[in-house]
């Protein structure tokens, strides 16, 4: 099921499933679900992955996996997609049936045909939902209410009923609960409504720049409505928005059906004039886009580059540090999104950077390193029967559904002995059930040797790992990572005679 509010979606499904069960003389044997998740693609569906890895690894004890309908394997916008996932599983040995559907899943031409028209019909559902959506989006915005997302600094939001009458406030993180009601913007506290009028009047009159203004209001104590420091950004921010003259304006960045979001041009904006009670006049306003419009000056590549070039003969050396600092130079973030990368616009005005990005191309590689070794050991833990996969988020690994796994990686170091050493940072290893450190020769390219320790003896070492760490520690040094692909193996249990 795709919402929270489709409670019973998911018992009715397994009550049909069970059903159809009966009737073909099917046992279940396991149930994968995906509550909460859009079928729109396979990464947000963690039940569908883990039943393509349990089948095509061999772990799976059915050769039947019975589905509702077509549009719950999933209504992906690409039909070969759909497709691609179900044959994968026929590839292993698992046939797929659909019990809520009129035509029997057994791969004959008519079969075929009305599988892919439902395929496309469950994509095009989704399209014509969306549209749907966007359109009763807009309608909401022209019409003067909220279109969802926080308030901004200096207004609140208010919830009130179907026929306009206040009902609360609501405050962070909370949600109307009726369908009928709506939320309003209604400016906020006294104190926050002055600071805005004070940013614009600072901004325009004072002829403060975005920085300027942030550091005056970090000094007062001040803080946005999130409770964070004031930044350019969030000063910038408040300058640029409309409704701070009333105005609701929607839809100017786009992320329909999962897709890479995609900032709109201004034809596409859903606007709304006069809807909100304003903070300044139009006049302060209109000033203040006047003068970010000239701030914001495109230079040409030419001028930037002869900037850096006299910041250099000034300096002697380059860096984003000195170039952020710089007052007659752009800040460092410009130079990189205009060409490519710091590298490259150092490189256009002959200056060697090489010793400003070891330390980066060295980072670089442990990380590239460090993704190989998860991905080559996923993959020798399904060739041997199990099964392994890695959460980023967490940066953890979880073995046969039993154990987790961290993987590190540390830099050779040379300290003033002249002895190596290997960093051994528990705050990130400590914790998981197994821990593993892989660590690199000095030319920061090949593997050492692998630290494999559980938790309670990866607590008890050193921050700083030396050549010999004793013989408890050394125990778990090994020259590959066998030892865990061994603790994965699988072995199917013979059937008794």
């Amino acid at each position: 099921m795709s919402t929270e509010r489709q409670i019973y979606s998911i018992n009715n499904q397994r009550d049909a499933i069970r059903n159809y069960a009966e009737v073909m003389g099917y046992e279940i044997v396991a149930t994968y679900e995906d509550p909460g998740r859009s079928g729109l693609n396979i990464w947000g569906r963690p039940g569908l992955t883990r039943l393509i890895e349990d089948i095509e690894s061999r772990r799976a004890d059915f050769e039947t996996v019975v589905v509702y309908d077509v549009s719950r394997w999933g209504r992906f916008q690409n039909t070969d997609e759909s497709a691609s996932y179900e044959y994968r599983c026929q590839r292993a040995g698992v046939r797929i049936e659909f019990c809520a559907e009129l035509f029997v899943n057994d791969g004959s031409i008519g079969s075929d045909v009305l599988k892919a028209i439902k395929r496309s019909m469950a994509a095009e559902y989704s399209r014509m939902l969306s549209n749907r959506v966007f359109a009763g989006q807009s309608r909401i915005i022209k019409l003067g209410f909220s279109g969802g997302g926080p308030a901004g600094y200096g207004y609140r939001r208010l919830l009130i009923d179907g026929s306009g009458n206040p009902k609360a406030m609501l405050y962070r993180d909370e949600r109307k609960g009726l369908a009928s009601d709506r939320v309003i913007l209604v400016p906020g506290p006294k104190s926050e409504i002055s600071t805005v009028r004070w940013i614009f009047n600072q901004f325009v009159k004072k002829e403060k720049t975005e920085v300027e203004i942030a550091s005056a209001l970090n000094a007062r104590g001040l803080v946005t409505e999130l409770g964070r420091p004031w930044t350019r950004a969030c000063v910038s921010s408040i300058l640029a928005s409309e409704k701070y003259i009333g105005n609701s304006v929607w839809n100017r960045i786009s992320h329909r059906l999962l897709q890479n979001r995609v900032r709109n041009p201004p034809s596409a904006f859903v606007r709304a004039d006069d809807v909100i009670e304003p903070l300044v006049t139009r006049a302060l306003f209109d000033r203040a886009q006047a003068i970010k419009t000239a701030r914001t000056y495109v230079r040409p590549d030419e001028e930037l580059l002869a900037d850096l070039t006299r910041l250099l003969k000034e300096r002697g050396k380059l860096s984003s540090p000195i170039i952020d600092a710089a007052p007659g130079c752009h800040s460092a973030n410009i130079y990189w999104h205009r060409f490519g990368s710091m590298k490259a616009a150092y490189k256009l005005i002959g200056y060697d950077a090489s010793a400003n990005f070891r330390k980066l191309d060295i980072r670089n590689g442990l990380d590239r390193i460090r993704q190989e070794t998860i991905d080559n050991l996923i993959s020798d833990i399904g060739r041997v029967g199990g099964s392994a996969r890695y959460d980023p988020r967490t940066k953890l690994m979880l073995v046969n559904e039993e154990f987790s796994v961290a993987i590190w990686i540390a830099q050779y170091r040379i300290i003033v002995t002249g002895y190596p050493r290997w960093p051994f940072w528990k705050r990130g290893l400590v914790g998981p059930d197994v821990t593993i450190l892989i660590r690199m020769e000095s030319d920061h390219q090949t593997v050492r040797d692998f630290l494999i320790a559980p938790a309670h003896e990866a607590q008890s070492a050193l921050r700083m790992l030396k050549a010999g760490n004793g013989v408890r520690l050394d125990a778990f040094l090994f020259a590959s990572l066998d030892p865990v692909v061994e603790m994965a193996r699988r072995e199917p249990i013979p059937a008794s005679v």
